[in-house]
């Protein structure tokens, strides 16, 4: 986790996008590293399997989470997940912007190249971690609304990819070839996902259950 001040993310968005909390307001910011899936994941699938009935990762990740918010019964903890929707389609927040100023992965994008190779096209950005490069995911945000935290400093994230050759590589693989997963390695890393982790993430989301074990 890394936490930051809800202000933080306010002031880098588009109103359309703000969390309806003062500027102040304690929040953190949940990773997933590449050990989830044998340290989170397998041992949930395995205990649960009977209740698993939509993506076992996102029950994973709201079975671990609802569990932390037990452990503070005299607080307010509001919980967002990376894929949760408004009614207006809209993500509940912006998991990618929420890290980078958390510090805690950078998050480039188009306009972090200066000299921009791609006329029309529409490119997406990515984050890229300093320690797991791409083999990592934001998977939800924690609000304390009742905690209010005026002396926080904001912790810049680490500039890992700082070239502009390697940026422009970067956003290319992730945009154009992100199946193959080479963008998650841009840098060298200290810990990538297992060959079974690959293979899980590698399967369309309607066969992950048959690859479980699970009856659909």
């Amino acid at each position: 986790v890394s936490l930051l001040k809800v202000g933080w993310y306010n002031a880098v968005l588009q109103p359309a996008f703000h969390l309806p909390y003062p500027d102040d307001t304690l929040a953190f910011v949940v990773l997933s590293t590449p050990s989830m899936f044998d340290k989170a994941l397998k041992p949930f699938v395995n205990k649960e399997r009977l209740k698993i009935i939509r993506d076992p990762v996102d029950q994973c990740i709201s079975h671990h989470l609802s569990r932390m918010k037990e452990k503070f019964p005299d607080q307010r903890v509001d919980v967002m997940f990376d894929y949760e929707m408004l009614p207006s389609r809209k993500p509940k927040f912006l998991a990618q912007t929420a890290a980078h100023v958390a510090g805690a992965a950078y998050y480039y994008q188009r306009k972090d190249v200066k000299l921009d190779p791609w006329g029309k096209k529409k490119i997406f950005g990515v984050c890229i971690h300093p320690k797991y490069g791409g083999w990592f995911a934001i998977r939800g945000l924690l609000i304390f609304p009742d905690i209010q935290v005026p002396f926080l400093e904001q912790p810049s994230p680490v500039d890992c990819v700082s070239t502009e050759e390697k940026r422009i590589e970067l956003l290319e693989q992730f945009n154009f070839h992100w199946q193959d997963g080479r963008y998650r390695d841009i840098i060298e890393v200290k810990e990538r996902y297992s060959e079974e982790q690959k293979a899980y993430f590698a399967t369309p989301p309607a066969e992950r259950l048959r690859l479980l074990g699970l009856s659909q």
